[in-house]
Order: C-alpha cells, then structure tokens, then sequence
C-alpha cells in the first residue's frame, strides 16, 4: 500500500508541529489526507515555517508535553491512531547553557507523551524521533549501525541516548502487553527551507547572507549526515506506516537509522562553500575565533537496515539537497507563497519516492 493509501483519512497526533522538522512533516500529513491532531510549543524562532505555512487546523494546539493532563487531554480527543513524538530541545549549544531544561524536555517530555499512550485506547503505534547524536561517540570515524551502544557527552546527546532508553524500558514494561507497537528513529543533520533555529548551518548561513558577512565557523572539518528535511521524514512515515500494517511490526527493528549515502557525507565547510556557491558568493566563511564547547569530529549513520527492512533509500544527493535549499531561500526572499512552494517541494519528493 503506497503512502496516499495508507495515510488518507488515518488519526495522527504528532507533537513538534511547530519546529522545522515538524511543520514539513504535518504539511506532508495533510497533503496525504490524514486527520492531525498536534502540540507543541509556539514557534521557537522568527520567522519560522509554521507561521508562513499557516493556517493551520483547529486541531493544533500550543501545549507543553510535559503539561500531562493536557497532553494526555488531546490525545484521547484524537482518536489517534498512531503518535509521531518530535518535540525536543533539538540543539547541542543550547543544552550546555540549560542542561535542566534539555533533560526535561527530552527526557521527562517523553515519559509524559508515552503516559499519555497509556491512557489512550485507539493508539497502535508510537513513532519516536531521536537523534544520529545518540550513539557513543568513540570518534573512530565510522558510520554508526543501530546495535552500536549508545551514549552522549554534552547534554543533548546524552538526553537523546536516555529517551532511547525510555522507549525500551516503556515497550517492555507496559506497550508489549497492550498491543502497541513503539520504535525509535534516529536522524539529524537535515537540512531545507523553513529553518531559521540558532546554531545550525543553513539559518547561520542565512542570517550572514542577510548582513552581508561571511558565516563564522566553529568546525569546519567536522564530518555531518547531511540530508535534506523530506528524507528522514519520508523514512518516518514509511517506517510508522510498515509498525501499523498487518503482523509486520513483529518483523521489524525497535530502531532505524535514516541517513544519506556514504558519498553524501560532507564536512561543515564542504556543505557551506555549496551553499555559497549557490548564492554566488565568493567567500562563503570563516574561521570563528575563540574557545567552543566541544562537538564530535566525525558523525555519520548507516542505514542499510532501513534498506533492508522497509526498502528506504535517499532520492537527492548532496548538491540536489543544496539546491532544494538554496530554492526554497531564494523563493523566500522574492516573497513566495511559502505553504504553496513547501508543498510543491513535497510533491517533487513524492514523484521520487513512486
């Protein structure tokens, strides 16, 4: 059963609507036909994606998912039939300078989501998002598989690797014996338009572009999966889709990576002189002066097993990731229709994955 046919008409609840990942992935949803309930916090940034592509339905709501009534309050209102949980303190700099807020949120936010589960009769599969920053990092330089320990030196990962942790404890001790199907799916490093979040490439980048000065980086030789934002979110849906159908979830992974093809693989300045050539810039960045927090040298993911079990594979390399973004910017800039260009973007995507 392709996408359209499995998600028209089909309750979701997502949390994280409000972020970049989240608001590509409930604009893909609608465009499917399914019915979406969502809560997040209110948009983390200005602009952002989620207030351009609006309106949004009555259905979305801003709530904290560590509000457990409330939580708990929407999600038996959904009917849903499957959660896909994305809400998250996404950001490695910001957990150094709030490592309480970062824990809670992802820590404590999934523990009140899964509760929530609990409490709800019509869910049959949770779809939890984590992080390619989950495993310990040994910084041998090789792709990480699914069966690698886990683990996390600064706050963010290590509050990743324990929402890991979480779900495997919560699908033994209380999903298992009431029929709900509960995975985990590791990304990061995605890239597209919509995104203005601190600390991350592409707003940085764009935010220099804006001023008129050459992006400062930290790391430049620091190795990264970068994927566009439709790619992981294409596994998601694919993965929560094969966990809902039939007997099939009892044959799949609790845990996928989705990840770009090993030639894909690019260093921070790599991907920055890309996306400055296409700008047409002739100095893209430099060298950040100063002292930073520590970040790992070389990340990369392996996803054969999202190959093997659910047949997933990337459709844009590297430069087609970089133009779809640069695209999307520049239509940004000539003051588009952001929802309309999104969308078009989605369904390009689609005709790929056919």
């Amino acid at each position: 059963m392709g996408l359209a046919d499995f998600w028209k008409g089909r309750r979701v609840f997502v949390t994280g609507q409000s972020g970049f990942k989240g608001a590509w992935l409930c604009l893909w949803l609608e465009r499917l036909g399914a019915q979406v309930t969502a809560v997040a916090l209110p948009p983390p940034s200005e602009p952002s994606l989620y207030a351009l592509a609006g309106p949004w339905p009555d259905s979305y709501h801003f709530t904290d998912i560590r509000d457990r009534h409330a939580l708990a309050d929407h999600l038996r209102k959904s009917e849903a039939e499957i959660v896909i949980h994305m809400a998250a303190q996404a950001l490695v700099r910001p957990s150094y300078a709030d490592p309480d807020e970062t824990f809670s949120t992802n820590v404590m936010g999934t523990v009140s989501v899964l509760d929530a589960v609990r409490d709800a009769p019509t869910v049959k599969t949770v779809l939890v998002v984590t992080s390619d920053k989950v495993y310990a990092n040994d910084g041998a330089g090789r792709a990480f598989v699914e069966s690698d320990p886990l683990g996390g030196k600064d706050p963010y990962s290590a509050s990743k690797a324990c929402t890991e942790l979480v779900c495997a404890s919560y699908a033994h001790s209380f999903m298992d014996e009431r029929g709900v199907t509960l995975a985990t799916a590791r990304a990061g490093n995605v890239i597209g338009g919509g995104d203005w979040a601190q600390d991350r490439l592409v707003p940085d980048f764009i935010r220099a572009l804006e001023q008129g000065a050459p992006l400062k980086l930290r790391y430049p030789d620091a190795v990264r999966p970068w994927q566009h934002v439709l790619e992981p979110l294409g596994g998601y849906l694919t993965y929560a889709q094969a966990l809902t159908e039939g007997d099939g979830a009892a044959a799949l992974p609790a845990a996928l990576n989705f990840g770009p093809q090993a030639q894909d693989f690019a260093t921070v300045a790599e991907l920055a002189d890309a996306l400055g050539k296409g700008f047409a810039l002739e100095r893209a960045w430099e060298q950040a002066p100063g002292q930073w927090a520590s970040e790992a040298p070389f990340l990369t993911l392996d996803s054969t097993l999202a190959a093997e079990a659910l047949g997933w594979r990337p459709h844009l390399d590297r430069q087609q990731t970089v133009d779809w973004t640069v695209a999307w910017y520049r239509a940004h800039r000539d003051g588009a229709d952001m929802r309309a260009f999104t969308e078009r973007q989605i369904a390009d995507y689609e005709e790929m994955m056919a």
